[in-house]
């Protein structure tokens, strides 16, 4: 094979992104703990990601408690385990439903706007600017919104498990007939603290994640400001396909670590 030219091997680029991506990992971690902590900061961006994802998060959570309840509802009552609908419906709201829904939202609203903040700043060498003054751009700018998104997303999680569980039984009971009773008996009698813990787990994690991937890619956007818009795009789509893989992954683990309640 001729040619002085370097040869790049499939897959080289992606595993060099890959690589990246973990090395900033693990540079947000260790910044967290170095001093001084950018608190105004963090509570500046604590503030724009609620601001921005609040209400779009309660007005999705209700509809997808509907449509799970619905669903359900109709499957119990064919196989004649009704009393069971509000368990099973609470379940994959609490555990599945709410940290998805969750991160997409912090992800698809807080994330890309960070992206495009962090991208702005690159391009218009802000960021070589602060690294010229001796100042750490991660521990000045990426980890406050990092620890923003993470501290969001754990909020958010409570808040659509309980709107989501809350317009579960209401579609339940009013639209299907079921009792009321009976939907918060069989939730109490399968529903643990462990659900609870799993899903919180999982919100804390997808934050973490939209936050490293939207910081990634707005630091490493493209020439001009049309490399700042693909980043944006780049940086949801890969927060999105991290975390359905993550999901996989703790659910797997959650299910083979703890018992299932017993009826």
């Amino acid at each position: 094979m001729g040619g002085s030219g370097s040869v790049t091997l499939p897959g080289t680029a992606a595993l060099t992104q890959v690589g990246r991506l973990a090395t900033l990992s693990w540079e947000v971690l260790r910044a967290i703990f170095k001093r001084p902590f950018q608190f105004r900061e963090w509570i500046q961006q604590c503030w724009f990601f609620a601001s921005v994802t609040i209400l779009p998060t309660a007005l999705v959570a209700i509809p997808f408690g509907a449509v799970i309840a619905l669903q359900l509802g109709s499957l119990t009552t064919q196989i004649g385990a009704q009393s069971f609908t509000g368990a099973a419906s609470a379940l994959a709201i609490v555990q599945q439903a709410s940290p998805l829904i969750t991160a997409l939202l912090v992800a698809g609203a807080g994330g890309s706007a960070v992206c495009a903040d962090i991208g702005a700043r690159k391009i218009r060498e802000e960021i070589d600017a602060m690294e010229v003054l001796g100042v750490n751009p991660i521990q000045r700018i990426v980890v406050p919104r990092v620890l923003a998104a993470i501290v969001v997303s754990v909020l958010l999680n409570g808040l659509v498990s309980v709107v989501g569980v809350l317009g579960g039984y209401f579609f339940n009971v009013v639209l299907q007939g079921g009792t009321p009773g009976a939907y918060l008996a069989s939730f109490n009698a399968l529903a643990q603290v462990p659900d609870l813990w799993i899903s919180e787990i999982k919100a804390f994690l997808y934050g973490f994640v939209a936050g490293v991937v939207a910081a990634f890619r707005g630091l490493n956007p493209a020439g001009g400001p049309k490399g700042v818009g693909d980043a944006v795009n780049q940086a949801v789509v890969i927060t999105f396909l991290l975390l359905f893989l993550i999901n996989v992954v703790l659910t797997a683990v959650y299910l083979k670590v703890v018992p299932p309640k017993a009826l």
